[in-house]
């Protein structure tokens, strides 16, 4: 396994860091909103997190609402077996509004922190995220926010601070006041704004953390589709279009061949093509790859080798339509 400093946190983490979204398994925001994932079983769950700690996976990223706290209940069964502090602890805060009519109530924030150290089976989680920068119109929760995290840090209750979101834009518009210690961008080979936003450039000229999220596009990029898909109500996939688009289904089909062929070498050829390509430009990340089972995890343990300048710009390239 190879491993990375987590920017300034001086913490020694995993370059393939494990996913735990789909843990929770459905589930819905709000009246109808599908966040989840459908066909996890806890079985499969527990056993990846085993074999995610034997392999040498070491950071482990889950959220307050990955199955209401499912995900942050099943990862706390495992210190019987497992010792709590060789594991780098993620969890975030931010999409539950509970009984609010916004995201970052400084009181829900602290039920739910208070909930996922329960969850967790632990006093101290090693990084807290702001889940999103959807701070209000006037962005008038910013500072509540981010004075309830500083909080929970002060109290000992986490050790570094983080923020997130799917947009590099918001997280770039956000990072200077929030001054986190890591950053959790959503970033693939085909959605990909990391450089352009001047997030890049931040990111190492402030010694940041960075975590890229939906590395695989929820699965889309490996190719294991051919047709146009649908997901059971709860499941965060049938907001995706892309799923549906027979074209775009084709093109991917069509670049794992010629993912295959270029890294025939390699035990996992098209997981090396679309994952280690986000490593060459991040020498202090890491990738969050969601690892639902026993097999996927033994996939990830062969993958953290950051390719060449040159095989990440042709593999980028090969998306760039």
């Amino acid at each position: 396994m190879e491993y990375t400093i987590l920017g300034r946190t001086n913490e020694k983490v995993s370059r393939i860091s494990l996913g735990t979204w789909s843990y929770g398994g459905v589930n819905t925001a709000g009246k109808s909103q599908p966040v989840g994932w459908a066909g996890q079983d806890d079985i499969d769950s527990r056993a990846a997190l085993q074999k995610a700690y034997d392999v040498g996976i070491n950071h482990w990223d889950t959220a307050d609402v990955y199955g209401d706290g499912k995900s942050e209940q099943i990862i706390g069964t495992m210190w019987d077996e497992i010792p709590r502090n060789n594991i780098f602890i993620a969890t975030k805060a931010g999409w539950d509004m509970g009984p609010h009519n916004h995201w970052y109530h400084p009181e829900y924030m602290r039920v739910n922190m208070e909930r996922s150290l329960k969850n967790l089976k632990t006093d101290c989680v090693d990084l807290m995220y702001l889940h999103h920068c959807n701070f209000g119109k006037q962005d008038q929760y910013f500072d509540d926010a981010v004075e309830t995290i500083r909080r929970f840090q002060a109290e000992g209750k986490a050790r570094f601070i983080g923020l997130s979101d799917w947009s590099s834009d918001k997280v770039i518009n956000f990072i200077e006041r929030v001054d986190p210690d890591v950053i959790q961008p959503y970033r693939n080979v085909m959605d990909d704004t990391y450089e352009s936003t001047g997030l890049k450039n931040y990111v190492e000229e402030n010694n940041l953390g960075i975590c890229f999220f939906s590395p695989i596009k929820h699965g889309l990029l490996t190719g294991k589709y051919t047709k146009p898909t649908t997901f059971e109500s709860g499941d965060f996939r049938t907001t995706i279009k892309d799923f549906a688009k027979q074209s775009l289904i084709d093109k991917i089909q069509a670049n794992k061949v010629k993912l295959e062929e270029r890294f025939s070498d390699h035990l996992q050829p098209v997981l090396h093509g679309l994952v280690d390509a986000l490593l060459t430009d991040a020498p202090k990340g890491c990738v969050l790859l969601g690892q639902r089972n026993v097999e996927q995890v033994e996939a990830a343990a062969q993958l953290g080798e950051a390719l060449s300048n040159e095989a990440a710009g042709w593999v980028k390239e090969l998306y760039k339509a």
